[in-house]
């Protein structure tokens, strides 16, 4: 008898075990942790490439939300990236935001630079003073390419 009783003792632990990961695996991947209060704020972009939704957003480098979602304007075709941000974090409505890059070529971040103004964004504002991503492909392939043009244009040293 007592040797069911270690089995249904074992077995009731290992369920309360993996309900514990199933948890923790749903939580951490919908971006918060024992519930944690936040509020979403919209940021328009001329380009947001290389951005993916789930992607951190940061101030001062520490991890203060997350991107909830990216659409396209049908107005002006610019991307606008609703994020969400902890609630405790009041962001002043003069506030920058940049897409960078963590290493050279790693993923994509939102980092947010607080401005000085005396209001605060409230949930559904929108963040317009912005720095799009700096397309590296892009700055490689005109700096390999624009010496090469401006190679073939030198005109020959004139022969004494």
């Amino acid at each position: 008898m007592k040797q069911k009783q270690l089995e249904y003792l074992v077995g009731g632990f290992v369920l309360l075990g993996l309900a514990a990961v199933l948890y923790l695996t749903v939580k951490l991947g919908a971006g918060s942790l024992l519930g944690s209060d936040s509020y979403r704020v919209e940021v328009r972009f001329s380009s947001a490439s290389g951005l993916n939704v789930g992607g951190s957003v940061h101030v001062a480098g520490v991890p203060v939300g997350r991107v909830e979602a990216i659409r396209v304007d049908p107005k002006d075709y610019s991307a606008i990236v609703t994020v969400s941000v902890l609630a405790g974090l009041k962001l002043p409505t003069d506030s920058m935001a940049s897409i960078k890059t963590t290493g050279l070529i790693g993923d994509k971040y939102i980092l947010l630079s607080p401005g000085a103004d005396e209001t605060y964004l409230a949930a559904g504002d929108r963040i317009t003073l912005t720095e799009s991503s700096v397309d590296l492909e892009g700055l490689i392939g005109k700096m390999a390419f624009g010496s090469l043009e401006k190679d073939e244009t030198k005109e020959p040293a004139p022969v004494p």
